[in-house]
């Protein structure tokens, strides 16, 4: 049961993150499609795609298209009602779809103000008051819902609330906006989450830069955790002969603590540069060398 995800490029689509997380998330197997916001093909490409006008947009095995991120959260809660998609049914999952459709509809100030930016951080920004109050509103959201479950996430495990603010929580970081501590706390469980930061290496590995995202502000590091220091090289041999990921021969490589790597194409080694812990099978294949 593979679906299909077509989604825009992974550094600065925050749409596109909340569509493809419930499946990396939760394990539920799909193809990514990529198209290019603001290219030339854009429009065609989402429509023949499936119908709609904007990213995310996914295709089900059984040929039901889902043109909307919320669409897509709610299928998969009824395809996989056993994965944890939603808290339980009472109050819990009540308050859940609350906070997911309130981040679907609202806090357009924050949006506009902060578009998402995972290839850097900004310093010096000046939250306006229209800023402030989607803030102070998230902020009241987050501890309501940490405080009945203690956290690290809204509901204790990590569900559709978090997907649908996991954009929010990159702009928080990245342009270190106020928030309490019981929200900055939250902010970081995001920032360190395996699939937030497979997301985050794959939009370094992709290299798409995008200047209408530029900000008139100082850059600073975008505060996500610090990864082991790898670095591509041009040649081998590598320890492993196959890619850990798609078992093909080892055409691409990486050094990490004096050792050479091996991948099937460019994209596998930049993604694994980018943060080598953010990927189990990798790490997973060290550790076995190493033992």
């Amino acid at each position: 049961m593979t679906y299909d995800l077509l989604i825009g490029q992974r550094g600065y689509s925050s749409w596109s993150l909340r569509g493809w997380l419930p499946f990396d998330a939760f394990d539920i197997p799909c193809r990514v499609h990529r198209t290019e916001l603001y290219g030339p093909d854009f429009a065609a490409e989402v429509t023949a795609f499936a119908g709609g006008r904007t990213v995310p947009a996914a295709k089900a095995p059984d040929g039901s298209r889902l043109t909307d991120s919320l669409a897509i959260a709610w299928h998969l809660a009824d395809q996989f009602p056993d994965r944890g998609l939603l808290p339980p049914a009472g109050p819990d999952r009540a308050m859940a779809q609350n906070l997911i459709s309130e981040m679907h509809t609202g806090f357009g100030a924050l949006r506009q103000a902060c578009p998402m930016n995972l290839l850097t951080g900004w310093a010096g920004f000046q939250p306006s008051d229209s800023v402030h109050a989607d803030l102070q509103r998230i902020d009241s959201l987050w501890e309501a819902a940490l405080a009945r479950s203690g956290g690290p996430f809204l509901f204790g495990a990590y569900t559709l609330a978090d997907v649908f603010y996991a954009p929010v929580a990159a702009r928080i970081g990245g342009y270190a906006l106020p928030v309490g501590s019981v929200a900055r706390a939250y902010v970081e469980a995001h920032l360190a989450h395996p699939p937030m930061r497979r997301w985050r290496a794959m939009a370094i590995a992709e290299n798409r830069v995008l200047d209408v995202y530029d900000q008139p502000l100082e850059r600073m590091p975008y505060p996500a955790p610090t990864p082991l220091p790898a670095k591509a090289v041009d040649e081998g041999p590598s320890i492993n002969g196959t890619c850990p990921y798609s078992g093909k021969p080892a055409t691409h490589f990486l050094e990490l603590d004096g050792r050479i790597w091996g991948f099937c194409n460019a994209f596998c080694r930049d993604k694994t540069v980018a943060d080598p812990e953010a990927w189990p099978k990798f790490m997973a294949m060290v550790a076995g060398a190493s033992g």
